[in-house]
């Protein structure tokens, strides 16, 4: 069984202890408001009070994103997180053959109550479904991560939240993140 997705990072060891008091550049900085943006984009620690504990026969996983991601060297890549998504993938690792494999199912978002974040909850699991096609008989089985349901289930990128998902004990969940191109194409009126 895989790990659950990434949650907040472990907290680094203590710095050597200096004497007491900002030191006279930080002081400036401070005093000049330099330091405003930086506390602006400073991710907040990990708080689950809003959101309910799993229920019986379910697991919480919960995703911490980072608020700060190394820029793509490709230029063609927006650098700007309001262009980026989060795909949600819920599955189980299984042993497949050559054939295309999912599990129904599909995710579904639901508010908090009282406090307006938005959970997600995998709902109406059902069994692995596969094509049936005859595979090369020197093929053997594999291990593979199957996801629930056919297409892609994105959220925006929002390094402020955390991404909770409550799903069934059997299942696992991952995350990849998708960016977007720079460039806006314009579309042929016709």
């Amino acid at each position: 069984m895989a790990p659950p997705a990434s949650i907040a990072s472990p907290i680094p060891p203590a710095a050597p202890r200096r004497a007491p008091g900002p030191g006279p550049l930080l002081s400036a900085a401070l005093a000049a408001g330099l330091l405003a943006p930086l506390a602006a984009t400073a991710i907040p620690r990990l708080d689950l009070k809003p959101y309910a504990p799993p229920a019986a026969g379910e697991r919480r996983w919960v995703i911490q994103l980072p608020g700060v991601l190394r820029p793509s060297p490709d230029p063609a890549i927006s650098p700007n997180p309001a262009d980026w998504r989060v795909e949600l993938l819920v599955g189980r690792t299984v042993q497949v053959d050559c054939n295309q494999q999912r599990l129904s199912g599909r995710l579904k978002a639901e508010t908090v109550p009282g406090w307006g974040y938005t959970v997600y909850r995998a709902i109406d699991v059902g069994p692995l479904v596969s094509t049936r096609r005859a595979c090369p008989p020197n093929e053997g089985l594999r291990q593979a991560f199957v996801p629930l349901g056919s297409k892609p289930f994105v959220v925006p990128f929002n390094a402020s939240l955390p991404i909770v998902l409550y799903a069934p004990k059997d299942l696992e969940v991952r995350w990849r993140l998708w960016k977007a191109e720079a460039v806006q194409r314009p579309a042929q009126q016709l």
